[in-house]
């Protein structure tokens, strides 16, 4: 009997067909996504740049001339960081991850070569490590180059450290590892020997613009009445007499390092080529050197100054179009109500760095440390600092490969009961050992015999103590010391943005007592902090009882604790909280999923606080989850162990 398919609908039902939806086949050309972003970005860098250059050269003729090296660098951008390039527009908060930790290194140093670094990535990784900063690396003018910041061609590698090339692949590597590579690129100033340099002194009247050059002295002589001196000792004054052009050259820093002239918009374009360049190398991000002092003005310090802002904005939409995996990191040492103009205030909120350094906790730490007091931190770090940014954040660190400058203002330091110029020297006096009871082995740098200020050298062990303990060989001076360093690592990973650190610091590196022996190096003494890596320590740092493997193995759960807790990225409020408390140093992070309460305590006794001064709810404590174990409490009041710092992570349900 044959088989029929009846077209009835069973009574009570609802007759359904599937609709046939249409296959649409939709591409996204490359020129098509480059003139989607020119058009995102085109108004945020016509603004500042008019405001800069209108007067220099017609605005729509430098938007040409600007489209045309975006539009160039575009055309050369390999085809895995075109793809990097999507994944960032799609996820652009993703360096504010609680997953993003840093690891600054000198590349001879480290590792030797660029070859030697790619070896190295499985360490980083161990470690935690998601972003590597290749500390200056570019060509630099033979001799003394300021530790790699006195470029001469930004188009190479050091050949010491080897090629572009080996660059290019070792970034690779990296981001395959989940890597992000940093470069330095030096804004302010280039080498003497820089081939714009060489131009300009055989008389090129277009390089010559490209800095600051006055034919006599009188009006150099005027600038300096106001201006400061970075290198008072081995570098006085700001300009430097060239005999070749017979003109005086600004040279806010050495006298081998010729100030660029960024009223000139070819200056601009300039920079922003070889930075696109770098960034299609594999830079992921790039450190941008002495932006503090790149715009000039009579009367004034010549630092910070509005156009510095402008500058770095155009820089940031600009790469935005041709580059947009990209970010930028601000060098700008400066005083709290400076610096945080740097990630954005104002007009230029979310539109300029997206990383800059928080050196105010950086200092707060060491003086905490020295005083046992924090009651200066926590008015400092909450009275001058929002609590966060708009697609910005803090570099957080402890130690650098710079020397520590004691950005402590009188009005600030007043504040707290002391004296700016009072507290300034006890600390210098603490950290270079001559102070009465000092743990610390560090030296002073750069001293001012004018005003009696100085800044500081030394290592983070050096510093914390490590190396007086032992060389006491006291068991309980060796726990302080160690204790120290965990706890400033564990501050920076808890505070809020991406925590660096410093070659060696992950295993105790201490001074290095060697450096005067270098004839390149013999004049600098921040060489003192910059000891080779040490990779026999390193290599039994996982296992070892000794302090470095205390502090690796530290350090490494720290990173991986954090990575857990997306309350602890950057895109979180960091809420220092006024307790009250004098020994310790709190901040609250309200995530969305969580909240957790850093305590630090800066004294080698223990301290109890009220969960009211914590601002925490009743209820059950929540654990330290460094520890996954409840904290020692006294019904509403916590004990934090001495020279501890605690996460208490209590969950939002």
């Amino acid at each position: 009997m044959p088989k029929f398919k009846s077209r009835a609908t069973p009574a009570g039902t609802a007759k359904h067909t599937k609709a046939k939806i249409p296959t649409v086949k939709a591409s996204v050309t490359d020129d098509a996504l480059f003139d989607m972003r020119w058009q995102r970005a085109e108004r945020e860098i016509r603004t500042p740049l008019n405001r800069l250059y209108g007067r220099a050269m017609p605005i729509d003729q430098l938007m040409a001339r600007l489209r045309e090296v975006l539009a160039r660098r575009w055309a050369a951008r390999p085809a895995d960081l075109r793809l990097l390039d999507l994944k960032r527009d799609l996820d652009p908060h993703w360096f504010q991850s609680s997953d993003m930790a840093a690891y600054v290194f000198y590349v001879d140093r480290f590792a030797g070569d660029m070859k030697g670094v790619g070896r190295k990535i499985p360490y980083l990784r161990d470690l935690g490590i998601t972003y590597a900063h290749f500390m200056p690396c570019l060509m630099p003018r033979p001799g003394d180059s300021d530790g790699g910041y006195a470029v001469m061609d930004y188009t190479r590698i050091d050949p010491r450290l080897g090629s572009m090339a080996d660059f290019k692949r070792v970034t690779q590597k990296m981001r395959a590892a989940g890597i992000s590579p940093c470069i330095d690129m030096v804004l302010n100033h280039t080498a003497k020997e820089h081939a714009w340099a060489d131009r300009a002194r055989a008389g090129d009247p277009f390089y010559q613009k490209f800095y600051r050059l006055y034919d006599d002295p009188a009006e150099p002589l005027e600038f300096e009445k106001t201006l400061q001196e970075v290198f008072p000792n081995q570098a006085p004054g700001n300009f430097t007499f060239d005999e070749t052009m017979g003109k005086w050259v600004w040279t806010t820093f050495n006298t081998f390092q010729w100030d660029l002239n960024w009223e000139n918009p070819e200056v601009f374009l300039a920079i922003l080529d070889i930075i696109l360049n770098l960034a299609n190398a594999g830079a992921e991000v790039l450190r941008l050197d002495a932006v503090a002092f790149m715009w000039k003005r009579m009367g004034t310090d010549c630092q910070n100054l509005p156009e510095v802002h402008d500058i770095l904005q155009a820089i940031n939409q600009a790469a935005s179009v041709a580059a947009p995996a990209t970010i930028f990191k601000a060098e700008a040492i400066v005083g709290p109500h400076q610096l945080v103009p740097y990630l954005g205030a104002g007009r230029h909120a979310g539109k300029v760095c997206n990383l800059a350094y928080h050196n105010s906790l950086m200092v707060q730490f060491w003086s905490a440390l020295a005083s046992r007091e924090t009651s200066l931190m926590t008015d400092v770090l909450a009275r001058h600092f929002p609590d966060r940014f708009t697609n910005a954040e803090w570099g957080t660190y402890i130690r650098c490969h710079d020397d520590i400058g004691w950005a402590i203002t009188e009005d600030d330091a007043e504040r707290a009961g002391v004296t700016g110029p009072g507290h300034r020297r006890f600390l210098a006096d603490f950290y270079a050992g001559r102070f009465d009871g000092s743990f610390a082995r560090g030296a002073d740098f750069q001293v001012n015999e004018v005003t009696g200020d100085k800044r500081t050298n030394g290592s983070f062990a050096s510093l914390a103590g490590l190396e007086s303990a032992l060389e006491s060989g006291d068991a309980r001076l060796i726990d302080d010391a160690v204790a120290r360093i965990n706890l400033g690592h564990a501050l920076i990973a808890g505070f809020g943005g991406v925590p660096l650190i410093y070659m060696g610091d992950e295993i105790g590196l201490m001074n290095d007592h060697a450096w005067r022996e270098d004839p390149d190096r013999a004049g600098d003494g921040r060489w003192m902090q910059r000891p080779a890596m040490d990779w026999n320590r390193a290599a039994d740092a996982p296992t070892s009882d000794a302090p470095h493997g205390r502090i690796y193995r530290a350090l490494r759960h720290i990173l991986k604790v954090r990575a857990a807790c997306a309350e602890l990225g950057g895109d979180t409020p960091s809420r220092v909280l006024r307790t009250g408390h004098d020994r310790l140093f709190s901040v609250l992070r309200p995530g969305t999923e969580a909240t957790t309460w850093v305590i630090a305590n800066f004294s080698e006794e223990p301290q109890r606080i009220h969960r009211d001064a914590l601002q925490m709810d009743p209820g059950p404590w929540p654990k330290d989850t460094l520890t996954d174990q409840l904290p020692d409490v006294d019904g509403d009041t916590i004990v934090v162990p001495p020279l501890a710092c605690l996460w208490l992570r209590r969950q939002i349900w």
